[in-house]
């Protein structure tokens, strides 16, 4: 199968897993890029750092349109998270790709049983505690830079969870704190690859836009339990694959 095919094919499923469930794009699109498209750990995480900004952007703008994203509270939650991210995305080139490679797996594994042990997020609402966004905030932003995830597939539980956001308005925020996540750690690791493959790297931008606006429709349709279950199977035998070949 051509580079062209299997970029447009995982292009296309990392767009329906941002637009359907706000996060999890990142997590899918390292292993692709890694796996199915040759690149390096280092420059497959920046590369689908550039691939879940441009998605993450475009599913935002829909979400919006239906008055779905806290604004204050994914401003007020990314900012925390800026500074953690630029440290994180300045250490990550320096860590071995085996390492980068375990860990990365590592909490891949760990969102998977969290989602498949949990019960569906509550569509509820409470009020939010300053202190609590930020400290997740700062939190998430580490995990973004260190591994050049977006961390949707975190930012979506601590915003029902901790922060008491309903879980429509947690998706729609989580893409906010995706993209300003991501953006702060492109900024750190920049020069830190030569060149991405923008062969590649372009048509899976295309893809990925088209499947989340797919998957903010599926989204609308289709139980958000029945996502989260085979969203949550799917990540946790990416991630077993991953550990497997980290320490082989």
């Amino acid at each position: 199968m051509s580079a062209l095919v299997l970029a447009l094919t995982a292009g296309a499923v990392v767009g329906l897993a941002l637009g359907a469930l706000g996060g999890g794009g990142s997590v899918l699109a390292v292993p692709a890029l890694i796996y199915l498209l040759g690149f390096t750990p280092v420059a497959a995480t920046t590369a689908s750092l550039v691939i879940v900004v441009f998605t993450s952007v475009t599913a935002l703008s829909a979400h919006a349109r239906d008055g779905h994203v806290r604004w204050r509270t994914g401003l007020l939650f990314a900012a925390a998270g800026i500074g953690p991210a630029m440290l994180g995305g300045a250490f990550a080139g320096r860590l071995p790709e085996a390492a980068l490679t375990a860990a990365f797996a590592g909490v891949a594994a760990a969102a998977a049983l969290r989602m498949l042990r949990t019960r569906p997020l509550a569509d509820t609402a409470a009020p939010v505690r300053p202190g609590r966004a930020a400290a997740a905030g700062a939190g998430l932003g580490a995990v973004t830079g260190v591994l050049g995830v977006g961390g949707g597939f975190l930012a979506v539980p601590a915003l029902v969870g901790v922060l008491g956001l309903r879980m429509r308005d947690a998706v729609g925020t989580s893409l906010l704190v995706i993209t300003v996540n991501s953006l702060a750690t492109l900024v750190m690791r920049a020069g830190t690859v030569d060149r991405l493959d923008w062969a590649v790297v372009g048509p899976f931008i295309g893809a990925a836009i088209l499947g989340a606006w797919d998957g903010k429709r599926l989204a609308a349709k289709a139980s958000g339990r029945v996502l989260q279950r085979i969203f949550a199977v799917a990540l946790l035998a990416v991630a077993a694959f991953m550990l497997i070949d980290a320490v082989t």
